[in-house]
């Protein structure tokens, strides 16, 4: 078995995990990652290209591959504006993906979020609905959408309310319909993303914070 990952995001939350695991999988025989800034991390599996993703022509040629995961994400307290936000978490995984499949990449896999909807009152999970709609829509033959629950692990910039409320959350069982609630790592998110990019299953699923809970 071939497998070549490719892996957006890979100095985030859940990237910085998918990168982990693939590195040390036997299954994927080789890893690239695209950054803005250096991963840090040498590995003989380990392709790292330091990208300005506004150019991304400068270096589509190199976006090849047999699994994409896409887990860029940002909030607009870091970037400053919701339309900073949505260039990151919307435009430049969006275009990614057009690139992938023209390039021939047939197996994505997208980190979402829980509650995703084109028709949401919220900002954050409108663009994240609005983002599974249309990478949908591009039609590789195999799809996969994973939306996690309340994320919890080191972060760069703190989440205040994530981060508490998934303090508070912790006590509580899992309680039927509220998974979403559940906080889990992203070390489990990322588990979750390499064993169901590898299954047998093709074609477009969605898999909600229940799923995902299976990996915990």
């Amino acid at each position: 078995m071939k497998n070549t990952a490719i892996i957006i995001g890979a100095t985030g939350l859940v990237g910085s995990e998918i990168l982990n695991y693939c590195l040390s999988d036997k299954r994927i025989k080789k890893v690239k990652v695209f950054v803005r800034k250096s991963t840090g991390i040498s590995d003989s599996k380990l392709e790292e290209f330091v990208v300005n993703f506004d150019e991304l022509n400068n270096w589509r040629k190199d976006l090849t591959g047999d699994i994409l995961f896409s887990a860029l994400g940002t909030t607009k307290k870091q970037v400053g504006t919701r339309e900073a936000q949505r260039l990151v978490d919307y435009d430049y995984q969006l275009r990614i993906a057009q690139t992938a499949k023209i390039n021939g990449i047939r197996n994505y896999v997208l980190v979402s979020a829980p509650n995703a909807n084109t028709k949401s009152w919220f900002a954050y999970t409108k663009i994240k609905g609005e983002l599974e709609r249309d990478v949908m829509k591009l039609s590789f033959p195999k799809i996969t959408i994973i939306r996690p629950g309340l994320l919890k692990g080191p972060r760069s910039h703190t989440r205040f309310v994530e981060q508490n409320l998934g303090k508070v959350l912790s006590f509580f069982p899992i309680i039927p319909g509220l998974e979403a609630l559940k906080p889990v790592s992203g070390k489990h998110v990322a588990h979750a993303c390499l064993e169901f990019s590898l299954d047998d299953q093709h074609g477009q699923r969605i898999l909600n914070p229940k799923e995902v809970l299976h990996f915990l």
